[in-house]
């Protein structure tokens, strides 16, 4: 891929600033930068679906490119098609297939030399496509895509517009994977993978045969799948190829650093030493002052090649702070019911019983699907069970973090999101500010927000509930590194009571976790993270998929 003299600008933010770069055929490439750098801005330019204001993205061949988007809600159709069915599509062979036979069949219908030469042509050309896609083994290497990514065959039967987020999520990614493309855009793969999954995407696609291109905040998918780095750089609205893993990046990152920084430091001490000899003999005799003038011109020389240092970009400033303290116990939950189709006979939850006590940080697992936000939902009262009782103390303050961010009012803009807190329009923009936004982003309406911004606006919310009892969904999706190492740090030491439901383990396993609840068995383990890890493993060998 040539990326040839690329600028782009929105309103009065430069994205990219004149971007020549060239990027190799065949290879797995991390694209990393802050959130705001232009990543999925960069996918969209590829896909044709933004024009950039100047410059092209050319490629050496004609590319077959798949993209997984950050948000996998609105691609998918909300139709009664089956998942079995859907996953089909994603190679066209049936299409194909009935191509040519229609066209052999027009074929029989003419005795013009020129019309069937013109078409046996078209049937060539459609048969090298149709060869390309495997029409023969494709069926079964679905069937493969569909184990390994644990995709039951109930959910198979199921409709698309019965699918959870989660689901949504894993029936996309196996779909893309199986359309064989020879570029696929991947753009924060993993938010929704539950560890099995992830496990068996990782080694899928550590040995894809196309071109990758993986926009992820999660670190350690990005070292198991990666051989390149490209950094997209906020600050100067370039970008830089680096042979190897994220892992290698920083390294080698770290190098260029600790050298620039002595390169600095060198100059710094030669510009001292000659603005010392100048400083002394400017004003002497004769001979004096040509030393003197000298040394000027070399520090002028000097200046010309200055070395500077870019700043390191500001980071977001999370401080989570409970109102008042709760009861002994916020939450208790007894013998807890719940389905969503209520002519099924099997429950989705079945008599979960459950109790908090005050401060425990405690961590929902399960396969997608299973429950875990649904659970959530239960809790806060967005969803009412079908049997059983939710009791909340009678000073329990619940601050919701939801994973599509349903909280936030899309019609609104970032500063009346706040209205609901008794906070001054100054307080408004004092937090947003911590969060990043700035002063003329305050009016954006949530609709055009990107999902990174999404995620520092309901952090913000939470942030100004002050409550004493965090119900978190998926809290570092979408974020960058640095942010999500920030709500970790704040999370470890919030002296209120914590239910999270996340599947970044290096991430959860820093918070003091105290205890698990797997759904949908309803059982309850002490955390390990071990345990965590393998639990998805186990279950599958259960179901013997």
């Amino acid at each position: 891929m040539f990326v040839k003299n690329l600028n782009l600008i929105f309103g009065t933010e430069t994205i990219f600033s004149d971007i020549n770069i060239f990027i190799p055929s065949n290879e797995h490439i991390g694209i990393v930068g802050a959130n705001g750098a232009g990543k999925t801005t960069f996918f969209k330019i590829i896909l044709g679906l933004l024009e950039p204001d100047s410059g092209t993205i050319e490629f050496p061949n004609k590319e077959r490119i798949g993209w997984l988007p950050q948000v996998i809600t609105d691609e998918i159709p909300n139709t009664e098609i089956t998942v079995l069915d859907y996953l089909l599509t994603g190679r066209p062979v049936k299409k194909l297939e009935t191509e040519i036979e229609d066209i052999y069949t027009s074929i029989t219908n003419t005795t013009d030399e020129k019309v069937i030469n013109k078409k046996l042509k078209t049937i060539a050309k459609l048969q090298d496509e149709l060869d390309y896609y495997e029409p023969f083994t494709a069926e079964g290497q679905l069937l493969k895509l569909i184990s390994g990514m644990n995709i039951d065959d109930k959910l198979l039967d199921q409709t698309l517009s019965s699918l959870s987020g989660g689901q949504k999520s894993k029936i996309a990614f196996a779909r893309l994977l199986y359309a064989k493309q020879s570029l696929i855009l991947l753009d924060e793969p993993t938010n929704h993978l539950d560890q099995d999954t992830k496990a068996y995407v990782t080694n899928y696609l550590s040995t894809y045969p196309g071109t990758v291109y993986i926009i992820s905040h999660d670190l350690e998918f990005l070292n198991a799948t990666t051989s390149k780095t490209l950094v997209l750089d906020k600050r100067t609205h370039k970008m830089q190829l680096y042979n190897g893993n994220y892992a290698k990046y920083i390294k080698i990152k770290t190098e260029q650093d600790l050298r620039l920084q002595k390169e600095v430091e060198h100059q710094q001490k030669e510009r001292e030493h000659l603005q010392g000899i100048i400083d002394k003999y400017l004003h002497g005799n004769e001979k004096k002052a040509n030393i003197a003038k000298d040394r000027q011109k070399k520090l002028a020389k000097l200046e010309e090649k200055t070395i500077v240092i870019e700043k390191n970009l500001r980071q977001a400033s999370l401080s989570l702070h409970q109102g008042r303290e709760s009861t002994s116990y916020p939450l208790k939950i007894k013998d807890l019911s719940f389905k969503y189709d209520k002519s099924s006979k099997t429950n989705l939850l079945h008599k979960i019983n459950l109790e908090i006590p005050r401060g425990e940080k405690f961590l929902i697992v399960g396969e997608n699907g299973a429950g875990k936000s649904t659970l959530l939902k239960l809790i806060v009262g967005t969803l009412t069970p079908d049997a059983g009782e939710i009791i909340l103390g009678p000073k329990t303050d619940i601050g919701y973090y939801a994973q599509e961010h349903e909280l936030l009012d899309n019609d609104k803009n970032l500063l009346d999101n706040l209205d609901e807190f008794d906070l001054t329009e100054r307080d408004k923009k004092g937090l947003l500010g911590r969060f990043l936004f700035q002063y003329d982003e305050i009016n954006k309406k949530v609709s055009v927000l990107s999902p990174g911004e999404r995620s520092r606006l309901a952090l913000a919310k939470l942030t100004a509930m002050k409550a004493n009892l965090l119900i978190l969904d998926e809290p570092t999706n979408h974020l960058d590194p640095p942010t999500q190492k920030l709500i970790a740090n704040n999370l470890k030491d919030f002296p209120g009571t914590i239910i999270l439901v996340s599947h970044n383990t290096e991430f959860v396993d820093n918070l003091g976790i105290e205890r698990t609840l797997i759904i949908p068995s309803g059982k309850l383990a002490y955390y390990e993270k071990e345990t965590v890890e393998m639990y998805h493993t186990i279950n599958t060998k259960k179901k013997g998929v």
